[in-house]
């Protein structure tokens, strides 16, 4: 690829997370189209480029705080899992990695066969529900159903709880964005990083 080109495709790539951090848009594809489109480009970055340009965005504009921000996401999350330990939870998302951005929420994977018990162990807690609602999206060509809680907190981060059946626990699930799987947090592993590295990140250094 010419230095025009690549030059061009971090452009678009830039543009993209722009409009990702701003929240103009939502999902990494529509953001990559317009941001071509803005800029006459016809070459596309992967999703990679842009989380990475997404997360310079971040640094440059949130400065400290957002190292305290991730730290306390991680503490409300461990909070949270630990409501929530009968139901194997999982920390994945951006708390997980440790890319978190203004606005971030904390994505926690829970299994179950039947999704009002974890809402009903969220309530007994006395955590706030903000809504909880059947969601259905397309991965990798599959069609996937799945309960999804919304907490809001008393730090005024949210949480929003996946759950999902017991037969896709052990399912390994491919991240569209950096290319590799989606391990996660589960609470002891997440006790240890808030213990040993709170601000450690989960993030493929080459691909």
């Amino acid at each position: 690829m010419g230095n025009r080109l690549r030059h061009l495709r971090a452009q678009v790539a830039r543009e993209a997370a722009l409009l990702l951090y701003t929240e103009q848009e939502k999902e990494y594809k529509q953001a990559k189209r317009r941001a071509a489109k803005t800029l006459g480009a016809r070459i596309l970055p992967s999703n990679l480029e842009v989380a990475q340009e997404l997360d310079e965005a971040a640094e440059q504009n949130e400065g400290p705080s957002r190292k305290e921000r991730l730290i306390q996401m991680r503490r409300d999350a461990l909070r949270v899992m630990g409501v929530l330990q009968d139901f194997h939870p999982r920390l994945v998302g951006s708390v997980w990695r440790g890319t978190v951005h203004r606005n971030s929420d904390i994505d926690i994977v829970t299994f179950s066969p039947n999704p009002e018990s974890v809402l009903m162990k969220l309530k007994e807690s006395g955590l706030q529900i903000a809504k909880a609602e059947w969601r259905s999206v397309t991965k990798q060509g599959r069609r996937e159903t799945s309960f999804h809680i919304h907490v809001a907190l008393p730090s005024e981060n949210e949480a929003e709880i996946v759950v999902r059946s017991p037969e896709r626990m052990n399912q390994v699930e491919w991240c569209e964005i950096y290319g590799d799987h989606v391990t996660g947090l589960n609470y002891l592993q997440l006790y240890k990083v808030l213990n040993e590295d709170t601000l450690q990140r989960f993030v493929p250094t080459s691909r």
